[in-house]
């Protein structure tokens, strides 16, 4: 679902996250030191086991327009959760115009999961369709895409969308795109993979490697815990509905970001609740932004910026936009 693309002008969090991340470097000595005591032991959703849980470290409820909230955007928490720039929740009632009509990307891939409802998609690859509850998008935009989507039928439609920042052998690809429906999506548990490797799962979706994405629900009173790859630096989680105790309280709307300790996730459901959850090997390349598009080099950018000029100047010469 293309709900909405990156305004160059959002700020507000730069200096606080520039401390948070000099108070994440001098813990990770500490935390890293208690984990190389408990050893190494594979990740696993549902353990008894004594481990170093991880802190919070960063909360938001991010700023909502509509029928959309921002929790990440590349200016602010993208910078410290990178290779993930950018995370809208959204909750679409029925329509049957597109949110934001066509625009481009490049540099970046996006990623819409439809927790409920249904929505349209269509890009100048060829690729258009509907996507039904459960189902997930993936879209790399690489070289420039253009796109447009819109809730459709009569349902609410909800769900996150989340840009991923390409690493440099892939910023300037040719895009590519993957679309699963629900029954394709890998399921272990609790949690529903939508990218990476996950207790002897793999999602089929071919994203850069050092990247897990899931969808998890847990009935009230529910425990989960979610071992990180020992690469993985950056986690974090974002609540849909519910409450859960990670360690502090977390409730539907927001976004909580972890330490870079190397520790578990420990989660108890207080409620029924849904959340998606992000760990990542951390986006080495400071990030290089345009309106529409996240490249690792001001040259990268330019490139971006060029093809979807031309891809534009088509999609004008006939009639699709103005």
């Amino acid at each position: 679902m293309k709900l909405l693309h990156v305004d160059s002008s959002v700020s507000g969090a730069g200096s606080a996250s520039r401390a948070l991340t000099a108070e994440i470097v001098a813990r990770r000595g500490h935390d890293e030191s208690a984990r190389a005591h408990l050893g190494h032991r594979s990740m696993n959703a549902m353990m008894t086991s004594p481990a170093v849980a991880r802190r919070i470290t960063h909360r938001t409820r991010g700023s909502t327009h509509g029928p959309i909230t921002r929790l990440v955007s590349p200016s602010d928490l993208g910078e410290i959760i990178k290779p993930f720039v950018f995370l809208d929740i959204f909750e679409v009632p029925p329509t049957t115009e597109p949110l934001f009509g066509w625009h481009p990307h490049s540099g970046i891939a996006t990623l819409t999961v439809v927790q409920e409802g249904a929505t349209s998609y269509e890009e100048t690859t060829g690729q258009k369709g509907v996507l039904s509850s459960g189902g997930v998008e993936w879209m790399r935009a690489g070289r420039g895409v253009w796109h447009t989507g819109s809730a459709v039928g009569k349902a609410t439609t909800k769900g996150f969308q989340l840009w991923i920042a390409l690493p440099e052998a892939l910023e300037l690809a040719p895009s590519q795109s993957r679309y699963l429906s629900a029954e394709e999506v890998p399921t272990v548990g609790a949690a529903r993979l939508i990218l990476g490797d996950y207790e002897g799962a793999s999602s089929p979706i071919p994203a850069p490697a050092g990247i897990n994405y899931l969808d998890v629900q847990l009935n009230a009173g529910e425990r989960w815990r979610y071992r990180p790859p020992s690469t993985h630096s950056v986690v974090w989680l974002a609540l849909s509905h519910g409450a859960v105790q990670a360690i502090e309280p977390v409730s539907a709307g927001e976004l909580v970001i972890f330490d870079e300790s190397g520790g578990d996730l420990e989660i108890h459901a207080k409620s029924a609740a849904r959340f998606v959850l992000g760990s990542a090997v951390k986006h080495p390349h400071q990030l290089v932004t345009g309106r529409y598009s996240v490249h690792t080099s001001a040259a990268a950018l330019r490139t971006g910026k060029q093809e979807i000029q031309r891809i534009g100047s088509q999609l004008a010469a006939a009639g699709i936009i103005s």
